[in-house]
């Protein structure tokens, strides 16, 4: 069994946290009419991708009809139609759309996942369950570190996360295309995170993700 699925059957198992273990199940039994009939994940979501990836990119959760309902990560919502295209464009991946599992779908030298693994009420979890999912995140930077080159944060949680991970001192500020070079040569670029928040009001526009996408792309080489 290789390390992904080891830590994936960990992380499907996890019941660790009432409030998110309780609110994964609720929304699965009371979906919106739109997804009236699907069978929901409704479980801890693991890593997807490349398990020798040179870019690691890291969301927040799970969305709770998105990535809880189809079992990956940014697989069923606005945000991975973002993150799957632009992915697609410079050459990573190999569909622009992410469908489910079963899909066949492709990433070359990508890993992706999130600080915490099952999807939040109100996309806010507290500290304590992002603590709790720390271990996880732990657990992928081990296996990941010796061919890693760049860590995409998206979001200001994951872009704090990943500081600590990379040992970034003094703890850097976030901001849409902060970009630093960690003692071990790994780079953190970080992004506003493609939520419909930030994509629908403009603060986010496709040609400042595309852009961060191409420096991603260089930053691995």
């Amino acid at each position: 069994m290789s390390w992904t699925e080891e830590l994936g059957r960990e992380i499907i198992a996890c019941r660790a946290c009432p409030r998110l273990v309780a609110y994964r199940e609720a929304v699965a039994q009371r979906p919106p009419r739109r997804f009236q009939g699907w069978s929901y994940h409704a479980k801890g979501l693991a890593g997807f991708g490349d398990p020798q990836a040179r870019l690691w990119i890291i969301g927040l959760a799970p969305a709770a009809h998105g990535a809880n309902r189809t079992g990956r990560m940014f697989t069923g919502d606005r945000s991975g139609q973002w993150l799957y295209q632009a992915l697609y464009e410079i050459g990573l991946s190999s569909a622009p759309e992410s469908k489910g599992p079963n899909d066949n779908l492709r990433l070359y030298g990508v890993f992706i996942s999130a600080v915490v693994r099952c999807a939040p009420p109100h996309n806010k979890p507290l500290p304590q369950e992002i603590q709790a999912c720390q271990p996880y995140l732990l657990r992928e930077w081990q296996e990941l570190r010796a061919s890693l080159k760049v860590i995409l944060a998206l979001g200001a949680i994951a872009h704090q996360s990943a500081a600590r991970l990379l040992d970034l001192r003094p703890k850097p500020p976030f901001h849409h295309g902060a970009l630093h070079e960690s003692p071990s040569g790994i780079k953190l670029l970080s992004s506003y995170h493609p939520s419909q928040q930030n994509t629908f009001t403009g603060r986010l526009t496709w040609p400042m993700w595309k852009e961060i996408f191409e420096m991603a792309r260089a930053l691995m080489e």
